[in-house]
């Protein structure tokens, strides 16, 4: 045989080869995304500390979930649906609870949630009230974390929000400072719950939740 000659298979085998490669890969596809539902994508991530992320403890997301998913028990609507805004570290919990949740985040590296997904920027929303407007009015529940704790973030971040629940008997969450109270109240019909969230890092601020709703009941219950 001229050793120039190229070696090739029957198309028989060839055909079993390439099908045996094409399941492969679907199931180490499936196997990743069933590790990112089960463990959180954000737990190969660092906190980019620049964007002013600070994942919470294990405690804290358990408490939240276990919430959330009394919350769900509740629910009769079968389209109820979830937004989570610049809370990355909550996904993994809320999504083994449910599969309707929408995470909306600047940080780009959070496309790994494939079509859970929204890139979002805060800012943007004084270009257009028509910012995010595939997302208006669908969320029965939204949690949100709003990275700065500024008059200027709560007023964006409330105008955002108000944008995205589905109606006034929405449930809303907010994560946030204590220094923030007289801002987030002014924009939105929220009060503080004794319920106070946790981080992997201590950090120097006193953290409290804000809810438009009886959290608290859902946390104790």
């Amino acid at each position: 045989m001229d050793n120039n000659d190229e070696t090739t298979l029957p198309a028989d085998t060839l055909a079993i080869l390439n099908e045996f490669l094409a399941e492969r890969s679907q199931r180490e596809h499936a196997e990743e995304q069933r590790q990112i539902n089960k463990t959180g994508k954000d737990a190969h991530f660092e906190e980019d500390w620049q964007l002013s992320q600070f994942w919470y403890s294990e405690q804290t997301k358990r408490t939240i979930g276990n919430a959330v998913e009394k919350i769900l028990a509740e629910q009769s609507n079968d389209d109820f649906r979830i937004a989570l805004l610049s809370c990355p570290s909550l996904y993994a919990t809320i999504k083994n609870l449910h599969d309707k949740v929408n995470i909306f985040e600047y940080d780009q590296r959070f496309a790994a949630y494939g079509n859970d997904f929204v890139h979002y920027d805060f800012n943007a929303i004084d270009s257009s009230s028509e910012y995010l407007k595939d997302h208006h009015k669908c969320f029965d529940l939204i949690i949100a974390d709003p990275p700065f704790l500024s008059e200027e973030c709560m007023s964006k971040m409330s105008r955002i929000v108000i944008s995205l629940q589905r109606s006034s008997k929405s449930k809303l969450v907010f994560c946030s400072g204590e220094v923030v109270e007289p801002w987030l109240v002014a924009s939105l019909p929220v009060h503080r719950c004794r319920f106070r969230p946790e981080h992997e890092r201590n950090l120097g601020n006193e953290f409290v939740s804000y809810a438009n709703f009886n959290f608290d009941h859902y946390i104790d219950k």
